[in-house]
């Protein structure tokens, strides 16, 4: 007999949600632009809309970028 499968709880957001949120967050803490944040990140303005937008799939090295950029751990990124 197989366990039952795990469902996440209903008020779990995902990655791309978090991802998101904490990039407006910061980036609206430090005063950025999304230009500005992207030209920190050594990254192109509409990747960091679209991340912002949640319609990229981001890759390590990009996010270890935006979280350099912002002087935050990059775990930081995908906390809630």
């Amino acid at each position: 007999m197989s366990a039952p499968a795990m469902s996440p709880p209903s008020e779990a957001r995902s990655a791309r949600a978090v991802l998101a949120t904490n990039l407006i967050r910061l980036r609206a803490t430090r005063g950025w632009s999304q230009e500005a944040l992207a030209f920190e990140a050594g990254l192109h303005r509409t990747f960091v809309a679209h991340v912002e937008r949640q319609a990229r799939n981001i890759s390590l090295d990009n996010l270890e970028r935006l979280a350099t950029a912002l002087g935050v751990p990059t775990h930081q990124l995908l906390q809630p």
